[in-house]
């Protein structure tokens, strides 16, 4: 039979234990991603479980693709809903949104995958410029609103190759298509700047070169994981990209 006193100091260790693992759990951040352009948010379906799973609170913004502005406040408006701090994730023109929108006091740390990374005063369309235009761009459309989108056979050999014919057509039918004068938009800042970064290396990149995307890591002193993948790692090597993301949330307690 416990006494008195053993048993206030066994309940004071328990409340202790409980309440000191619910503050940590309360204190991780939380994973925001934005998706680039020719896709929309189930681009990461297969990434979002493997966080849950690690018990990491995600949420994927619906960009509009229709201005930088339009995307960032997008973001802005996922980030206003956050109740701990943030790694804010981007793909490919999804990187140009966050250089903008990861100013935001929430954001501990950055995570870029297959992306660009604009300076403050950059537009995404003269990121490549020095660099041998990928294969992958020819098989960007035009439709008759101002919009670019992917045909199907760009979205099997250029965009997703490593993926099979059936999720590529998926992927076509899926997409967000963008309106060509995004890639016009300009950041006026780059949050990387500020913040600890991450990129991921998508080393058979089909639509932004991998030594641009090299280059953007070094430029924004970023830890760096190659991986052997397309444009769109996240589809096809889930685990390696979620590996880095978690690597970011526990850094960033």
């Amino acid at each position: 039979m416990f006494k008195p006193k053993a048993l206030a100091l066994t309940l004071a260790m328990t409340c202790s234990l409980f309440g000191g693992a619910a503050h940590a759990a309360a204190q991780q951040p939380s994973v925001v991603i934005v998706h680039g352009a020719f896709a929309d948010g189930s681009d990461w379906g297969k990434v979002v479980p493997l966080l849950q799973a690690e018990g990491i609170k995600v949420t994927v913004v619906q960009n509009p693709l229709t201005s930088l502005a339009d995307d960032v406040a997008a973001t802005q408006r996922v980030l206003n809903n956050q109740e701990n701090d943030v790694v804010l994730v981007g793909h490919s023109w999804g990187g140009t949104v966050i250089s903008e929108a990861g100013t935001d006091k929430k954001v501990r740390s950055l995570v870029y995958v297959a992306a660009f990374a604009p300076d403050a005063g950059q537009a995404s369309k003269d990121l490549g410029k020095d660099y041998p235009a990928p294969s992958g761009v020819k098989d960007i459309a035009a439709d008759k609103n101002g919009f670019l989108y992917m045909t199907a056979e760009g979205m099997a050999t250029g965009f997703a190759q490593d993926l099979s014919a059936e999720q590529t057509a998926v992927m076509a039918a899926t997409q967000g298509p963008i309106r060509a004068s995004a890639f016009d938009d300009k950041t006026s800042v780059a949050a990387w700047k500020g913040k600890p970064s991450w990129y991921v290396v998508a080393k058979e990149d089909r639509m932004i070169q991998p030594d641009l995307q090299r280059a953007f890591a070094k430029k924004i002193g970023a830890k760096v994981t190659e991986i052997e993948a397309s444009h769109v790692p996240q589809q096809s090597r889930p685990a390696d990209v979620a590996k880095v993301i978690i690597q970011a949330v526990q850094k960033s307690q």
